[in-house]
Order: C-alpha cells, then sequence, then structure tokens
C-alpha cells in the first residue's frame, strides 16, 4: 500500500514499528500532490518548510517514544483562513492575496504541540461564501470522483485533498455546512463541532456567531483523534465553552423529520432509508419527528450570514491592512479597493448584509431571522427531550456539475439540510452513506446526524457503528 493511501492511526503506527518514517511519508505525499494538484487545485500552496517539519516530528518521536501524541508526524492540509503563523493566508481572495499570519490559530497551536506539521493551504470559497469552490478568486477545485464536478464548499480544496490522498486529515471551518457538504460529495468523514467547542482565535470570521473549525478524514477514528486534540477553552476567544469530560446522550433512538428529508434528491432518499435499515439492524430504533421549523432554517441563515458579513468585512476597506488601490479621495480608495479585492459573491453577500441591518429594514429581516433562529432550537429541544439523534442526508443530491448553479438561490438550497446546527449550534457529523450515479459516474452522498451541544462522543460512536469501524 502507498504511504498516502494510510490513515492517521496507520501511520501512527507505521512510525512506532519503524516500517517507515516520518520524512518518508512527507516525501509521498509531496509526490503525489505534485502530480495530482495541477489538475484538482486542492492545493493554493505547498509549505516550502514541509521536508524540515517533518524531520522536526521526527526528533520527537525518537525522544518521546511510546510517549509521543498520536498526531505526532501527521500531514495536515489547513484550509486558507486558518492562521499559521509565518505563512501567507489569504480566504481564497486578491483582498489578502500577500497577508502573511502574525500568529498561530489556536488551532494551529494544539496541533504544533501535538507535534503534527502542515503541508500547504487548501482552496476554499472566498471568505468561505460558497457551496462549492467555485468562488474562489484562485480558480475552481475538482472533485477528484470526477473531474468535471465540484468538490463541494466552502471546505472544499480540504475535503479534495484527503479524498485525493493529497493529505490523511485536513481542517476546514463551517458556517452552514462548509465541512459536512464537502465531504459528503468527497465520500470521506467530517464533523461540525459544538458551537464553542473549538476556539475561532485565528480563524478568518464569516459569521461569527455561526462559524466553527472542524475536521475533515477518510476514518472517524481520525476525526476524533484531531477533534480531542484542537478542542478546548481558551482565553483567545471569550465565546470558548468550559472544559469537561465525555458527555453522551442517554439511548438509541434516532428521529427523522420526514417532511424536511422529502427535499432530497429520490436516489439520496432510497440510500437514506437503507441506511437507517442498517441502524435498525444494529440496534438503533427508528422514529418519525416533527421539526415545523426545519425547512425555513436556510431563510434565516441568508439573513443572519450576511448580516455579520457585513459587519466582519468592514474592516477589509484598503486603508488598514489588505489590498490598496489609490484614489482620489478617501472615498474612492475605499470603492477601487474593495471592488478589485472582492469576488461577486462576496459583493452580494456584503450588500445583502447591509442592506437587513439598514434603518427600516433591520425589524423586517435581521429581527425577524434572529427571532427564527430560537423557534428552530425550541424545536430541536423538544425533539431531543425523546431522541438522541436526528438524522437527515447530508446534501440533496452529489456533487454537482461545475457551472452548474450558476443561479446564486440553487446554490444556496445545497445547504438546505445544514443550516438547523449551524444556526443553534449543535455538532453534527456527516459520514459516507452510498453511492448513486449520474452521467454513469458513481458519486458519494452522505448522511448526517445531530445531536444536542457538547454530545460529540455520540455522534463517533453511531458513525462507527454505521460504516462498521473499530477503534
Amino acid at each position: 500500500m502507498e504511504l498516502t493511501d494510510l490513515s492517521v492511526k496507520e501511520l501512527g503506527e507505521g512510525y512506532r514499528a519503524k516500517t517507515f518514517s516520518v520524512v518518508d511519508v512527507a516525501k509521498a505525499h509531496l509526490v503525489r500532490i505534485e502530480k495530482e494538484n495541477p489538475v484538482l487545485n486542492a492545493y493554493l500552496e505547498v509549505f516550502d518548510d514541509v521536508i524540515a517539519e517533518a524531520e522536526r516530528a521526527e526528533k520527537i518521536l525518537a525522544d518521546k517514544g511510546a510517549g509521543a501524541h498520536l498526531l505526532t508526524g501527521i500531514p495536515i492540509a489547513v484550509k486558507d483562513n486558518i492562521l499559521i503563523q509565518g505563512k501567507r493566508v489569504s480566504a481564497a481572495s486578491k483582498m489578502l492575496e500577500n497577508y502573511v499570519a502574525t500568529y498561530d490559530a489556536t488551532a494551529i497551536t494544539h496541533l504544533k504541540n501535538a507535534g503534527a506539521f502542515f503541508l500547504g493551504r487548501t482552496n476554499m470559497d472566498e471568505f468561505a461564501m460558497g457551496s462549492s469552490t467555485e468562488h474562489s478568486a484562485y480558480g475552481v477545485t475538482k472533485n477528484p470522483h470526477d473531474i468535471t464536478r465540484v468538490p463541494g464548499g466552502s471546505s472544499g480544496g480540504s475535503a479534495s485533498a484527503v479524498a485525493a490522498h493529497l493529505a490523511p486529515i485536513a481542517l476546514g471551518s463551517e458556517t452552514c455546512g462548509s465541512i459536512r457538504q464537502p465531504v459528503s460529495l468527497c465520500g470521506l468523514v467530517g464533523l461540525k463541532p459544538t458551537y464553542g467547542e473549538v476556539s475561532r482565535s485565528g480563524l478568518i470570521a464569516m459569521g461569527s456567531s455561526l462559524d466553527q473549525i472542524g475536521p475533515i478524514a477518510r476514518t472517524v477514528y481520525d476525526t476524533k483523534l484531531v477533534f480531542d486534540t484542537i478542542r478546548g477553552q481558551d482565553s483567545l476567544d471569550g465565546t470558548t465553552l468550559p472544559n469537561q469530560g465525555e458527555t453522551r446522550v442517554s439511548n438509541k433512538r434516532i428521529g427523522v423529520p420526514r417532511e424536511f428529508v422529502k427535499d432530497a434528491q429520490p436516489d439520496v432518499r432510497e440510500n437514506f432509508e437503507k441506511t437507517l435499515d442498517t441502524l435498525r439492524s444494529k440496534g438503533y430504533e427508528i422514529v418519525d419527528i416533527e421539526f415545523p421549523s426545519a425547512p425555513y432554517g436556510l431563510a434565516a441563515y441568508y439573513i443572519v450570514m450576511p448580516a455579520e458579513v457585513s459587519t466582519n468585512l468592514a474592516r477589509l476597506d484598503g486603508v488598514r491592512y489588505g489590498l490598496s488601490y489609490e484614489g482620489k479621495n478617501l472615498l474612492d480608495e475605499y470603492e477601487q479597493s474593495r471592488a478589485r479585492g472582492f469576488g461577486a459573491e462576496t459583493k452580494r453577500r456584503v450588500m445583502l448584509g447591509a442592506y437587513v441591518l439598514s434603518s427600516g429594514y433591520y425589524d423586517a429581516y435581521y429581527k425577524r431571522a434572529t427571532a427564527l433562529r430560537s423557534v428552530i432550537a425550541e424545536d430541536l429541544a423538544k425533539a431531543f427531550a425523546d431522541v438522541s439523534f436526528i438524522a437527515t442526508p447530508t446534501t440533496p443530491g452529489p456533487a454537482f456539475k461545475i457551472g452548474e448553479k450558476s443561479d446564486p438561490v440553487s446554490m444556496y438550497l445545497e445547504d438546505i439540510f445544514a443550516a438547523p446546527a449551524n444556526l443553534t449550534g449543535i455538532p453534527a457529523i456527516s459520514v459516507p452513506m452510498n453511492m448513486v450515479v449520474r452521467d454513469g459516474v458513481s458519486l458519494p452522498v452522505g448522511v448526517q446526524f445531530m445531536s444536542p451541544k457538547r454530545t460529540e462522543s455520540s455522534l463517533f460512536d453511531i458513525a462507527r457503528d454505521l460504516i462498521g469501524e473499530t477503534l
């Protein structure tokens, strides 16, 4: 087996058995990246210190032996909106094309302390605004299962890299399904953690009340290992939650909101029902539940999110930092810098956010959306009083063709099953469900499980049970 085919667990076992070295693994990934990335465009940049960092990790393994962290010597791909000190981080935007991070994101600090190293920064939708990685200023990322199709977004570069074995694991970020959706379209495992479980310090903000960093991997074990490493309270992020032990759900009941699920494509629904049958055979009870506010979650999200985008991106004005064009006066400088620095989708969301926050429209749109957010949380609380998990397909369908969803609304509808978890801060995991056929090509689709806040351990349990993965 090629070194690039090994999971994190298998790589760790190989290191400890001295079957191969960290440098061997780093070189194998660099060779594969050089071969595959020109087509996939998963990486925007491969770091020039990969071998040196692999040698550093090799020394840690030699010094600590069996006491080394399980991530020591593991190469990781990092989404281009997560800061690594001394490295460029652009959020896939011309606005930040030459910006170099002056500090590490807290998640990166945790991974460095564990002895992991970083292969490079991965492509994404500009400022995480998109569901396909078509809205990058640096070109479209391709899906390894079919390069005429998207890998999902906005963490599409990270998902494509892991699916193509250009990295064993990657970091992504979620504002509304931006980890779960691409892992579904690429046949991977991805976790959206409870809001506040992972620090947002060092994550370029899109929607501050929605964003979360999370892992993308090929196995549940690897996903859990990364999550356990990067989680924890952080003095640099006041929204992080106090440290605590594992919290688990009380039963094996899975709720299915049938009216919500009907929005999936027919063959996706068919695979979803087969997945539920598999879980029944493994001791889970499947019950239908009411989730009346679920269909409105996407509408609420596309008001709350642009409002926060408008606020967060206001600092990128051509004066303080980022792209700057000299204008005739200060206003012209703002206009020129933002017009040239932001792509079309970013401009669309900034304008929409400014509109819903403006005088005369705040009450009609933003205030009502935040009220609906509370209603969704109440509906979920009622459901979780009876069931431990809520299951839906991760996405309405498999990966779509590049350019197929040029209409923004059709693209936004790809997030329909993702919105409730982000709006309410609960955790959710996506795991591979099965394959469906489009144009003669087999494409993966995923199933997602949501559970109450801080019960990620139970999500890992049900994911392992479904795909038959052992610890």
